[in-house]
This record gives structure tokens, C-alpha cells and sequence, in this order.
């Protein structure tokens, strides 16, 4: 059926069979209070739906004709008195407390709610200059949104106030446990809506809060956002009555207050608010004084409002006003129907627009500016606004990040690149006791970025073991909360790492794209400063899964990264343990950007110096001289390297080449930045043509073997003259519990594909090597069939297959 069919608006729960006593509760508010929170409701409500309708006569001050209409009407009405309702409440409890609070907007739909509530606040023409709170700025307001040139649909970062993209629902609480992270001062109000509560992100970002030492970090006070219906059928929420939501986070181990009494809504939040302050602040002060509560209970708040709450109540015999109707536009027709149109005069009419905003000027009062008595509550001192909060905006705070090359390892041994990495987090660490953090889904010993753990622990409040300890590592297997929580906590200033398998990043593949959609948007937008970028670090990779089969095999990420604006994004695949210290110690210095780090937690060969790597990282690729022929000079052929294992790879072609055909010409590469291989101008790091040449040759066969899928490096190339020359391997989908090698050969990246693949190219070039280059191509390709015979029979790869390549 096209839309749920309901028999009353705001249709109630059925019953549950849970006692009486798990609901109980009372309120306060002064009658002044009282008038401006409902006078400041009106007006953003009144400009937020005139937002979404109106083009002109934006105070109604003649009738509404079709002409006054936008042509497209755009926006989400139901979820707006809801948003509204808790801003005002926020804003007149800042006042009265000193309250230090941030707002995050899960249903960032409603974005008309939290724009209409920020120029009211005068929080939009500081960021803003044309949206000036008179009735200049107001009409800008309206009648541009959603319109090109003005604010856009839903909230996002060129909203002031917001650190959260509102578009992909989920992960509003968890980006709000990352920002009180090492803010102590900080409580940040997260609206829940109860559409976004039906994700599975949010069903585990409640246990958020184990993960937060009230000693040294903020709290965060969710409100759930209860109005019944998404687009067109009701909510799971929606469907449980008062005692079933207390029941369920209860047991979630909160303590729960219900905030619905309609007639009296207003005194009821106010008080709900107060009593949920005073829960964080007993809870802090207890922390803070040495005697913290073990598995305290935090306050979440459970919001009851009708859906669409004081538009139209019917229309055409369907019921608007709580009911799905109105989740987006409650009168679509209004432009072009009479009737929606007189409905649509009177729901605005019916907010009093003229008690709400002066639309004369004169006398000291400024033409289309709200009364003074609805911005009583508003907090007079600017930086307290929560549309002008320092935190969200121009918090960043530069870590110091340790001299790597002290850590780095001998050139010519074999090193595990994660061990050695983990050694620079744990200084990293060291050096920055309250502004970097590592989140992590995978246990930090497994992916071998133990090291850490010499200097600090985990940060689950609820295990006895890491209690009230400062860990500054976050562990929990839910890439959705890891992801949300280094959002939080890098836009509101700090920097963090994110370490995973590489098969499962993907899991916040779009989480990351609306975090990138957000920075975009902030890059462009001149009054946000810089933020930490956000660092992926990808290991356990598919070439060497020991434990694991095709299930962890899955190097996908990298093109999802690719596909970013490529202003923001990098890809690095460091090629050893040294290269790998240079990478990560560029990241956490960058500013803005999405990095992604791509390496082996398992020991492998240290090509490079720790000088010869830091050259080696700061010009993206190199002639790797020592396994090329003649330093490299007029090669027959070049052979690529992009990713740890299938470098190795390379090299060990080049020395079996030096034994099976010495007469080829072999010039061997490194690229570690895989984006210096798009044409010129396609990425800041991407090769001029000149620069491209010298390094791949203008005309010789290239052969690439890159850990990720060929097609992402085909993407990449394309656009440069004689790709045509270039042959790329790479992750085939090919794989299950097997050796190493066996890897490598069934998806076509061993040492023997390179080197016949060489010998062929070479050949026509090359006459000294094309008369035996068939015979020898076919030998070397019958030498990994033996192999594989070997791997088969013994349940392992032959002797020394892993042992440092030789040039003698």
C-alpha cells in the first residue's frame, strides 16, 4: 500500500503488561519563561514553515496568492515543532545555568527548524552577513531556502553550530560521544528522531556512554524524538507505549524520563531538562572528586509530539497533523490549489506573526526584528549561542607528533610495519595526553599496534580493568560507532586514528563519503577553520589473512576513498615498516583531509633507510635503483610495485629476471601515493606529463601490481597518453584460507606473472630477449604451477618464498 492507513492522528501505543512503576516525574517554569519559550516556538515555528512555502509576503502582511508560492516546494515539515521545542528549551537553560552545550540534530531533515531558531538567536548573520535579524534578512531567509544560493534542505556544515551532516540517519549519538570526549566542560544535546532510532548505528551508539570517564570528558544528553511516523508508516518507537521505552533503556542502563503532556509540554521539558543536568552533574561530581559511581545511570529524555505538530489537522479527508503526511510537505498543492492555499494562510496566520516580529520600524525598533520579550531566553552572551559555539567551528588543536625517524628500523632486515607504527602511536600518545585517540574496531594486538598499551589502556568504564584510567583507546566491534565518535571528536578540534581489517572498512563507506560531503562544504565555507584529518589505518589485508578466509578478503575500501573530491582524499600504500613511520606521521600532522593507509601487520622486508624513506614518501614513488638493472637507465620494461606484498612480489620478479633473463632491461618502481598517477590537474599530488614520463618512461611496456582492485588504478590512468602500454594487476576476488602465496597466485600478482609478463613485454623491444622469450615465460609460469603443487601437498608455501630477494 502506498501510505499506512490510520484511523486518528497521533494514534497512541497499545498497552504494554509492565507494571505502573517504572513511570513517575513532575515540572517548574516561570510564568516569564513560560510566555517567551512559547513566543520563541511560535516564531520558528511560524519561519520555518514559511521556509519551506513562501517566496514572498513573508509576514503575511496582505493574503497569500499563488504567487507568493515557491514553485518547488521543498523541505520536511514533521519533524520541525519537535526541533524547535528543544532549541528554545536549550537556549533558556543556557541562560539560567551558564550551561556550555552543543546541539546535534539527528532528523537533519529539519533543517528549517534549526535555521529559523538561529536567526532568531542571531546566530546566522555573524557566519552569514545577508541574514541580518530584520526584515531583510528574514525574507533572504525564507525565501531562499532550499532555492539555489540559499541554505539547502538539511542541515550541514555550512549551518552554524552543526558538526554532523544530516543527511544518512544513524549516527548522530555516537558523533555526539565523540565530541565530550577530553571537553569536560562540554554537554552536547543529541536529538534522536524516532526514524533514525530503527538503524542499527543508533541501537549501539547507546552504549556510547560506557565508553565516557566523567572525570575527563563532557556528557552527552540524548533526547528522543518521538513523533510517531516516517514517510509513510508509523515507527517502531512510535508503537511502544511509556513503560516499554522505559523498560528498554533501562535496561540499556539509563535512566529514562518521559516528556509528553501536551497541554502542559512546556513546563514539563523544562523541568525534564533540569532534573536530566542535575543526574550529569552528580554523576561528573562524583567522578571528579575521586569517588566515581561504578556503571552510573545517564539521563535520556523520551520526547512524545505529534508528527507535524501544529499544521493543518486534515485535508482532502486524509488526517495532516500527526500522521506521515506531514513529514514532508503537509500542503504540496498549495501553489496550485485554492483550498491548500486558504489552509495554508491559516496555519501561518494562526502563530500570530504580528505579536512575534515588528513589521514597522522606527523608535529604536528595527523593521522585521522578533519582540524582545521571545528573545528573553536567548543567552546574552554570544559565544554561548549554540549556533556560536567555539567547538564547532575553531577548536583545532595541532598535535605534536614525535621525530619518527628515531623509531625507524634497519634497512635490510624484515619488519612488521603495524609493530613498528604501534611504536610511534604509543609516543604520539605520550605527547598528546587529551587531544588524540584511537578508535578502534578490531583489537589493537591483533592488527599489532600493541605498543600503545605501554602507556595507556582501553577506556570501557564498565570493565574494572580500565575504570577510570584515561585510556585513549576506544575498542568496540561496531565500525559504525568507531566512525561516529572520531567524527565528533575531530571536528570539535582534536585528531584520531582509525585501525581496521581492511575487509570491513567498507561497513562506513557511506558514513565516511557524508563525513567528506561535510568537509567539503566546510573547505568552502571561509569562517570554519581546519580540522585534524581523519585517518584510516587498513591492515590485515587480503594477502595475508592467516586466520581467515574470503570473508576478510576485500581491499574495496581504497576505491571508495578514490572516488572522494579529490582535494580531500589520499591513499598512501607505504611499502615498509620506515616508509609506513613517514606516512602516519604526515597524516597526523595533515589538516582537513580523508587518509587512508594501507600496509601489512606481518614482518616484511625494510627496503629503504629511514632517510632514503622519508625521500621516498615526500616524491609519492621512485626508482627503486637497487632491483633495477643499471640503476634503471633505458629499461626495456618498468615494473610497478603499489601495496606491501604486491611490491614484494616485484622485487622478487626482478631478481628471478636477473637469473632467467639477464638480458632484460628492468627498471623497477615504488608508487606509495597512489594519487600522483592521475593526469596532471586531476589531484594536487598527480604527476605533471614531464614528471610522469621521466618516471614510467614515454613509450616502454609498464606492468603494475597493485594490492587493490586493477580498475581503480585504470580509473586513475585514464586520461594519460599510451595507457594502452600499461598492464595492471591485482586483487582478482580470488581467495580463501590458504597460504600467503597461494594468494599471490591465484589472483595473478606472484613473482612468476610479473616476470613472464616482463619477459613478454621486454621481448619486443628487446631482440636479445625476444629469441628465447616464449620458452622462458612458459618456464617461469610452469615454476609457479610447482609451487602451487608444493602449497597443495604440504599445507604450505615452499622454503624461503618470504626470504629478502638477492641482487648479486
Amino acid at each position: 500500500m502506498p501510505g499506512q492507513i490510520i484511523a486518528q492522528p497521533n494514534p497512541p501505543p497499545d498497552p504494554s503488561h509492565l507494571p505502573d512503576s517504572v513511570r513517575d516525574m513532575s515540572s517548574v517554569l516561570t510564568e516569564s519563561e513560560l510566555r517567551a519559550i512559547r513566543k520563541f516556538r511560535r516564531a520558528a515555528n511560524y519561519i520555518a514553515a514559511a521556509m519551506i512555502f513562501l517566496k514572498d509576503n513573508v509576514l503575511l502582511e496582505r493574503r497569500l496568492t499563488f504567487d507568493d508560492i515557491k514553485p518547488r516546494l521543498l523541505g520536511h515539515w514533521g519533524t520541525c515543532p519537535g526541533l524547535v521545542l528543544v532549541y528554545a528549551h536549550l537556549n533558556r537553560i543556557i541562560k539560567k545555568t551558564d550551561l556550555d552545550s552543543l546541539l546535534v540534530v539527528g532528523p537533519g531533515h529539519g533543517a528549517p527548524a534549526i535555521l529559523a531558531s538561529l536567526w532568531l538567536e542571531d546566530s546566522l548573520s555573524p557566519f552569514w552577513e545577508p541574514y541580518t535579524r530584520d526584515r531583510a534578512g528574514l525574507t533572504r531567509l525564507i525565501t531562499k531556502f532550499s532555492a539555489p544560493g540559499g541554505f539547502p534542505s538539511h542541515i550541514n556544515a555550512e549551518t552554524p553550530g552543526s558538526i554532523h551532516e544530516g543527511g544518512e540517519l544513524g549516527y548522530a549519538l555516537s558523533v555526539s560521544f565523540g565530541a565530550v570526549m577530553d571537553n569536560p566542560h562540554l554537554v552536547v544535546t543529541c536529538v534522536i528522531g524516532d526514524g533514525e532510532a530503527e538503524t542499527g548505528p543508533t541501537a549501539t551508539a547507546w552504549h556510547g556512554y560506557k565508553y565516557i570517564d566523567p572525570a575527563e570528558s563532557g556528557a552527552v544528553l540524548p533526547i528522543v524524538h518521538v513523533n510517531g511516523f516516517k514517510i509513510s508508516e508509523r515507527t517502531i518507537y512510535g508503537c511502544m507505549d511509556d513503560k516499554e521505552l522505559i523498560a528498554l533503556f533501562s535496561g540499556y542502563g539509563y535512566l529514562v524520563r518521559i516528556v509528553s503532556d501536551l497541554e502542559h509540554i512546556d513546563k514539563d521539558l523544562a523541568a525534564s531538562m533540569e532534573w536530566a543536568l542535575a543526574e550529569i552533574s552528580r554523576i561528573q561530581h562524583a567522578a571528579r572528586s575521586g569517588n566515581p559511581i561504578v556503571k552510573p545511570r545517564w539521563p535520556v529524555l523520551i520526547l512524545r509530539t505529534p508528527k507535524g505538530w501544529t499544521c493543518p489537522g486534515m485535508m482532502h479527508g486524509e488526517f495532516i497533523e500527526g500522521s506521515f503526511h506531514s513529514h514532508q510537505v503537509p500542503l504540496p498543492h498549495a501553489k496550485t490549489s485554492q483550498e491548500e492555499l486558504q489552509a495554508l494562510q491559516g496555519w501561518l496566520q494562526s502563530y500570530g506573526p504580528h505579536e512575534l516580529f515588528a513589521t514597522k520600524g522606527g523608535g529604536g525598533v528595527v523593521e522585521g526584528a522578533p519582540t524582545d520579550e521571545l528573545l528573553s531566553i536567548v543567552p546574552d552572551k554570544k559565544d554561548k549561542r549554540l549556533g556560536c559555539r567555539k567547538e564547532t567551528y575553531a577548536a583545532f588543536q595541532p598535535i605534536r607528533v614525535p621525530e619518527w625517524t628515531r623509531l625507524g628500523v634497519q634497512k635490510g632486515s624484515q619488519a612488521s610495519c603495524m609493530k613498528v607504527v604501534g611504536t610511534l602511536l604509543r609516543d604520539t600518545i605520550k605527547e598528546n595526553p587529551t587531544t588524540f585517540r584511537i578508535f578502534s574496531p578490531d583489537e589493537l594486538v591483533s592488527n599489532k599496534l600493541d605498543a600503545v598499551f605501554d602507556v595507556t589502556g582501553r577506556n570501557l568504564q564498565w570493565d574494572i580493568a580500565s575504570r577510570a584510567q584515561g585510556g585513549r583507546v576506544i575498542e568496540i566491534l561496531s565500525e559504525h560507532m568507531c566512525q561516529g565518535m572520531l567524527q565528533g571528536y575531530t571536528l570539535t578540534g582534536r585528531t584520531a586514528l582509525f585501525p581496521s581489517y581492511e575487509a570491513f572498512l567498507g561497513i562506513v563507506h557511506t558514513m565516511m563519503v557524508q563525513y567528506s560531503k561535510f568537509t567539503k562544504m566546510a573547505h568552502e565555507t571561509d569562517w570554519r577553520h581546519d580540522v585534524g584529518s581523519v585517518n584510516y589505518l587498513e591492515t590485515s589485508t587480503w594477502a595475508r589473512q592467516e586466520h581467515n578466509g574470503f570473508s576478510h578478503q576485500n581491499p574495496s575500501f581504497i576505491g571508495a576513498v578514490l572516488n572522494l573530491k579529490p582535494a580531500l582524499a589520499r591513499v598512501y600504500l607505504p611499502p615498509d615498516a620506515n616508509c609506513f613511520l613517514s606516512t602516519v606521521a604526515h597524516c597526523l600532522r595533515a589538516k582537513n583531509y580523508v587518509n587512508l593507509m594501507v600496509g601489512s601487520k606481518q614482518p616484511t622486508p625494510v627496503w629503504l633507510s629511514p632517510e632514503e624513506a622519508n625521500m621516498h614518501c615526500v616524491a609519492g614513488s621512485s626508482i627503486w635503483k637497487f632491483a633495477s638493472v643499471d640503476d634503471g637507465v633505458d629499461p626495456d620494461v618498468v615494473l610497478v610495485g603499489i601495496g606491501v606484498e604486491v611490491t614484494f612480489e616485484v622485487i622478487a620478479a626482478a631478481a628471478l629476471l636477473r637469473k632467467m633473463a639477464p638480458a632484460l632491461r628492468v627498471r623497477v618502481i615504488n608508487v606509495t601515493d597512489l594519487m600522483i598517477l592521475g593526469p596532471h590537474g586531476s589531484h594536487p599530488h598527480a604527476l605533471s606529463a614531464d614528471d610522469f614520463d621521466t618516471l614510467f618512461t614515454k613509450d616502454k611496456n609498464i606492468i603494475i601490481n597493485y594490492h587493490g582492485y586493477p580498475i581503480e588504478v585504470k580509473g586513475l590512468i585514464f586520461g594519460r597518453p599510451g595507457v594502452d602500454r600499461i598492464t595492471i594487476e591485482g586483487y582478482r576476488e580470488e581467495g580463501t584460507t590458504t597460504s600467503p602465496f597461494d594468494m599471490m597466485l591465484c589472483n595473478h600478482t606472484s613473482r612468476y606473472h610479473v616476470a613472464a609478463a616482463a619477459i613478454r613485454a621486454g621481448a619486443l623491444v628487446n631482440t636479445k630477449v625476444s629469441t628465447e622469450a616464449h620458452a622462458k615465460a612458459a618456464y617461469i609460469m610452469h615454476m609457479a604451477a610447482k609451487d602451487k603443487e608444493y602449497i597443495f601437498a604440504h599445507g604450505m608455501d615452499p622454503e624461503g618464498t618470504f626470504d629478502t630477494p638477492k641482487f648479486n
